[in-house]
């Protein structure tokens, strides 16, 4: 939910701070599993530790993973956590150019709400680009209400359910702190870019509150 984490600490906070976790992240992983097969190449944006490209080798464990995220210690976890699979690492950030594709699944979590809307489209571009025909985009992100009224119940409903789950005040007051930075859009904003670049049968996959999974198809021939 920010670029300032402590890599060391990141797993067990994210656990506490995303109720939804396991089916957030497991999401995406049913989705490659079911239109991704033999060996995909899948392109992991803003992988952070690899949380992830750990939830699609758990479906797919014959996935080619390419890593890219700005920290080169986020990475250096993932890359221990992911040893068996030898992934490629990227140290790059979102806004530069995509490792050479083409990739069968290009995914993210909670990375690309750092980009302002301006460049979240062109990152979907480059994204459209990079894939094979018929691959798959899957972003699974904190999206922002669309009226205040909905944006307060999704902070409300976040910041509780992370206090019941364990969450210490000053770890919630952290929180707050870095998402005052992200740059975050509504669901149907996002739905309608891909859209509007090209997709096919852009949707939500999953909602709860402020994290959603969306995505979409590059068509095929």
């Amino acid at each position: 939910m920010s670029t300032i984490w402590n890599a060391s600490t990141y797993d067990t906070e994210r656990r506490r701070l995303i109720p939804c976790f396991d089916e957030f992240y497991g999401t995406v992983g049913e989705l490659v599993a079911r239109f991704c097969y033999d060996s995909p190449r899948i392109l992991d944006l803003g992988a952070g530790t690899g949380i992830l490209s750990a939830a699609i080798v758990d479906r797919v464990p014959t996935a080619q993973l390419h890593l890219l995220d700005a920290s080169p210690e986020m990475l250096q976890q993932a890359a221990h956590r992911l040893s068996a699979y030898k992934p490629q690492m990227f140290v790059q950030a979102l806004d530069a150019g995509l490792p050479s594709g083409p990739f069968d699944a290009i995914v993210s979590a909670l990375a690309i709400h750092h980009l302002d809307d301006t460049e979240k489209r062109r990152l979907f571009s480059r994204i459209f680009s990079s894939l094979v025909p018929g691959g798959i985009f899957l972003n699974a992100e904190q999206v922002v209400g669309r009226s205040p009224r909905l944006q307060s119940l999704f902070e409300s409903v976040h910041l509780d359910r992370a206090r019941a789950l364990g969450s210490s005040e000053q770890e919630i007051a952290g929180a707050i702190q870095r998402m005052a930075h992200d740059q975050c859009a509504t669901v149907a904003d996002q739905v309608a870019w891909l859209t509007e670049l090209g997709f096919d049968d852009a949707e939500c996959f999953f909602r709860s509150f402020r994290f959603a999974v969306f995505g979409a198809w590059k068509p095929a021939p």
